[in-house]
């Protein structure tokens, strides 16, 4: 039985995480997992090719797994109120592209469902996108102190 409860699950993610895919991305989807275990993703400019993920880039990886967590935040928020959603890093793996597309669905997210979208990165281009922020400044007693910046 939980076996089959896993299986259901995961279908359920796969549907909401290409679903958030797309608007990643037209290129990728995700699908079942391999006699291995491993996810495979089918490749739209490869004439839907299926390999694993592992042979994704670091900015691939970065899209499929930020696809992943958002719905890993969908699903959970059917059942319990999920007020905001932290991202760590990846940011600095991507193209200026990708890196538009990929804030600009953090965005959307957060306007549409009232989400608090936190990005936590060293990335330049972020800091001039992201309105309010909150910066670490260490002291000279080595100790950090919390700025925040509107």
């Amino acid at each position: 039985f939980a076996n089959f409860a896993q299986g259901l699950t995961l279908k359920n993610l796969l549907v909401f995480t290409n679903q958030r895919l797309l608007n990643l991305s037209d290129r990728y989807l995700l699908d079942k997992p391999s006699d291995e275990g491993q996810l495979r993703v089918i490749d739209g400019y490869q004439g839907n090719c299926e390999r694993a993920v592992g042979t994704l880039s670091g900015g691939e990886t970065f899209l499929l797994s930020l696809a992943l967590a958002l719905s890993l935040s969908d699903m959970a928020s059917k059942n319990v109120a999920l007020e905001s959603l932290f991202i760590d890093e990846g940011f600095g793996t991507l193209d200026q592209e990708t890196l538009e597309v990929a804030m600009t669905t953090l965005e959307k997210m957060q306007s549409e469902s009232q989400k608090t979208v936190g990005v936590i990165s060293h990335v330049e281009a972020l800091k001039e996108r992201i309105n309010v922020q909150i910066k670490l400044a260490k002291n000279a007693q080595g100790y950090s102190q919390i700025v925040i910046v509107e």
